[in-house]
């Protein structure tokens, strides 16, 4: 046991590594971070999930849902906020635009995820088990650990792959295609932006309007009994309408969520090395050197896209869109069953998870 502890001590990093983030440090961070949809087959197989709809109420490991729900989605801006304020070289002023705008993109979504949404939007949330906050805080500190090292420039070298779009930035070729990319990419992102924060809402408004009719119904019949812990909305659910953007699926913030990491990655094309700006200075450049890269197999199509076209491989981007999407569909899937369980097949009215009028998904 103390050999295997040694071993493993050896291969970690040491924590300098990741404030700030080095090349070393978004090497590993990269490498371990792109392999989490492995551990996301997990949730395929059992339904236990204990936030939200499905949390666990007395539990003696639950916390307070809105703070719990703030911690783990904080963990990421904070990491990359700390991390971009204490790099003396490259500064955040000094990086190109391309690169701080996918930073304030990745802030503007959580700043919403992380105050707005718990303690303004939602009526209530349900206790969260310690287990899932903590995953949560780990997932969000290694994505933006490798959003870090990418935003700083640090570059990667993948075997079997000419370039990663330094060589080919400023060509003429590919200026016009990378002047629009961030644009394009924006836009998107708010698109799905906008749509995850109606989504959501418009749950929440169903729900305010379901315990307000209730207690309508009840004022006659004297002050309804206290068993929801001071908050009359909580653990009370409602399966939306078949109409608009539920008309078709169950979760629709969860496709617009995606939607959003999308045009992320692809406003992220235009993130691009240190060594391939001309802002910074060749010794700045020379600490993005780093060992060869092994991608995942699945990653290896984006890899060959962007080589093709001669683009930098936005490949935080996409590990991020990639793991949210693995993250977030059997979450999806055994919400569908739940809301089968609780309101019947008929009033599911055959709509998919997240693909429409397909009941498996």
């Amino acid at each position: 046991m103390g050999a295997a502890l040694s071993t493993a001590q050896a291969i970690l990093p040491e924590m300098a590594e990741f404030y700030p983030v080095s090349p070393v440090g978004y090497h590993f961070a990269l490498t371990v971070f792109q392999y989490f949809p492995v551990v996301c087959i997990i949730p395929w197989m059992i339904s236990w999930h204990p936030a939200g709809k499905t949390s666990i109420q007395n539990s003696i490991f639950n916390m307070p849902g809105r703070i719990g729900w703030f911690l783990m989605e904080i963990a990421g801006p904070l990491n990359l906020i700390y991390n971009l304020g204490i790099s003396a070289s490259p500064s955040f002023s000094e990086l190109p635009a391309a690169n701080q705008l996918v930073a304030a993109l990745y802030c503007i979504h959580y700043a919403n995820r992380a105050v707005i949404s718990p303690f303004f939007s939602a009526p209530s949330m349900s206790p969260m088990h310690l287990f899932v906050v903590s995953i949560a805080v780990l997932f969000n500190w290694f994505n933006s650990a490798c959003l870090i090292g990418w935003i700083r420039g640090h570059e990667i070298f993948i075997p079997g792959f000419v370039t990663n779009g330094a060589e080919t930035f400023h060509s003429s070729s590919s200026s016009s295609w990378i002047a629009a990319l961030p644009f394009l990419g924006t836009a998107l992102f708010a698109v799905g932006m906008a749509g995850n924060i109606y989504s959501e809402t418009s749950l929440f408004r169903m729900r305010r309007s379901k315990v307000e009719q209730s207690f309508a119904k009840k004022l006659d019949s004297g002050p309804p009994a206290s068993a929801n812990c001071g908050n009359k909305y909580n653990k009370v659910y409602v399966i939306p309408p078949t109409q608009g953007i539920f008309c078709s699926i169950l979760y629709p913030h969860y496709v617009f969520e995606w939607l959003e990491w999308t045009g992320f990655a692809i406003a992220g094309l235009a993130v691009y090395p240190l060594s391939a700006s001309t802002k910074l200075s060749s010794a700045a450049a020379a600490t993005t050197v780093s060992p060869p890269f092994m991608l995942a197999p699945w990653l290896i199509p984006f890899a060959s896209v962007t080589d093709r076209f001669g683009l930098p491989l936005p490949l935080p981007a996409i590990v991020f869109l990639i793991n949210a999407v693995a993250n977030m569909l059997p979450h999806a899937r055994w919400g569908r069953k739940w809301y089968v369980d609780k309101f019947g097949e008929k009033q599911v009215a055959g709509r998919g998870a997240v693909v429409p009028w397909c009941s498996w998904m």
